[in-house]
C-alpha cells in the first residue's frame, strides 16, 4: 500500500447546520485542537515533506464548517503551502450573511485566491432545512450561490440522492438553474459519520426511475452501482494507494509535536495496516454478507465498510476505526 499524500486538519470551527448524514458528527462540540497551535505545527510538517518526502503531498484543513473566525489569512496560509483548499471552499454550514455582506465577501473571497465555491441541497426548501437542522438554510445558500455566480466565481452543488428526495430532483434543478448554478452533480450519502442513520432511506434504482433523463445522468453510474452488480459482477477496484489523515486534537497535539515527523507518518500508516489486516478482501466479503438482489445504491467505499461492520459483528472484534474522519486514521483508493 502507498502512502501518496498526508491530510492534516484541526476540527476548529463550528458549523451552522446539523446534517442527518454529517461525515464529521458534529454536535455542537469543538474536538479539534486551536487553529494557531495547529496552523505553526502545519508549517513545520510541510517544509520536512518538502525537504525529507517530496514524493507525498501535503495539505492541511480545518473544520467543521469553513467559517475561520480569520479566514482570508487562513486561506492565504492554504496558498502558501501550496494546500488543497486555497481556491476551493465549500460553503456549507457558514453563517448567514445578508445580501450586502455577501457582495463585499465574495470579492474578498476571490481576492484571497478562491475560485471556486460548492453548495449542497437535500431537496426543496421546506425538506433541506429540516434535513440541515437549521430554518431558512436553502434560501440563504441559493442566496449565497447566486450572488457568487454574478461576481464572476465557479459554483457547483451536489444533491445527496435518497429514498425521500428522489422525487424533487428535477424541480430542485429547475430553481437552481434559475439561480445560474449549472454544474451539479448527484450523490449517493455515504454512510460514515451520521450516514448510517440514513440507511433507511438509502436510493434504490427504482429511486432513479423518478428521474428524468437529463436528472438521471448526473448520477455516475461508474461509480454508484446496485448491490446486486456489485456481488455478481464484481467490478471492484483495486485500492493501491492511501491518504493518510492527522487529525489534531487538544489530547494528541502535543505528543505529535515532540514526536519525528517520519515517526508520525510511521504511526498513521501502522494503524491503516492494522485496521484492514482485520477483515478479508471485499470479494470474500461480498461473498459472504452481499445480497445479489438487492437494488440499493452504494459506491464501493460504503459497500465494503458495511461488509466490514457485519464481519466484526460476526466475529467479535474490535479494532481501531481509521475511516472515523473526526480522528487519526487513512483513506484508501
Amino acid at each position: 500500500m502507498k502512502t501518496t499524500s498526508v491530510m492534516l486538519q484541526t476540527l476548529c470551527t463550528p458549523c451552522g447546520c446539523r446534517c442527518r448524514y454529517c461525515l464529521l458528527s458534529w454536535d455542537g462540540e469543538i474536538v479539534g485542537a486551536p487553529y494557531e497551535r495547529s496552523e505553526r505545527y502545519a508549517l513545520r510538517f510541510h517544509e520536512w515533506i518538502k525537504a525529507e518526502r517530496p514524493d507525498i503531498g501535503f495539505n492541511f484543513s480545518w473544520g467543521c464548517s469553513m467559517e475561520h473566525p480569520r479566514l482570508f489569512e487562513a486561506l492565504d496560509f492554504l496558498s502558501s503551502i501550496g494546500s488543497i483548499g486555497a481556491d476551493y471552499l465549500q460553503c456549507d454550514g457558514m453563517k448567514m450573511r445578508s445580501d450586502a455582506e455577501l457582495e463585499s465577501f465574495i470579492p474578498a473571497l476571490a481576492a484571497h485566491g478562491v475560485k471556486h465555491l460548492n453548495f449542497t441541497f437535500y431537496g426543496l426548501p421546506e425538506y433541506h432545512d429540516r434535513f440541515a437542522s437549521r430554518s431558512g438554510d436553502f434560501e440563504y445558500l441559493l442566496r449565497f450561490a447566486s450572488a457568487a455566480v454574478k461576481n464572476g466565481l465557479e459554483v457547483s452543488a451536489g444533491i445527496p440522492l435518497t429514498g425521500e428526495n428522489a422525487g424533487m430532483i428535477d424541480p430542485l434543478l429547475a430553481v437552481l438553474h434559475g439561480a445560474g448554478i449549472m454544474r451539479i452533480t448527484l450523490l449517493i450519502p455515504h454512510a460514515e459519520g451520521r450516514g448510517v442513520n440514513i440507511e433507511g432511506i438509502r436510493a434504490t434504482s427504482r429511486d432513479l426511475d423518478k428521474l428524468s433523463p437529463e436528472a438521471r445522468a448526473l448520477l455516475n453510474g461508474r461509480i454508484f452501482k446496485p448491490e446486486s452488480v456489485w456481488v455478481r459482477e464484481k467490478p471492484f477496484i483495486k485500492e493501491e494507494n492511501r491518504t493518510l489523515l492527522i487529525s489534531l486534537t487538544p489530547d494528541n497535539i502535543e505528543r505529535f509535536e515532540s514526536m519525528p515527523f517520519g515517526d508520525v507518518i510511521s504511526e498513521i500508516e501502522a494503524l491503516d495496516d492494522a485496521y484492514y489486516a482485520a477483515f478479508p478482501e471485499l470479494e470474500e466479503l461480498a461473498d459472504t454478507y452481499g445480497d445479489p438482489e438487492s437494488d440499493r445504491l452504494f459506491r464501493q467505499r460504503d459497500l465494503f465498510a458495511g461488509y466490514r461492520k457485519m464481519y466484526m459483528e460476526e466475529h467479535g472484534i474490535s479494532v481501531y476505526d481509521v475511516t472515523d474522519e473526526r480522528f487519526c486514521g487513512s483513506r484508501r483508493y
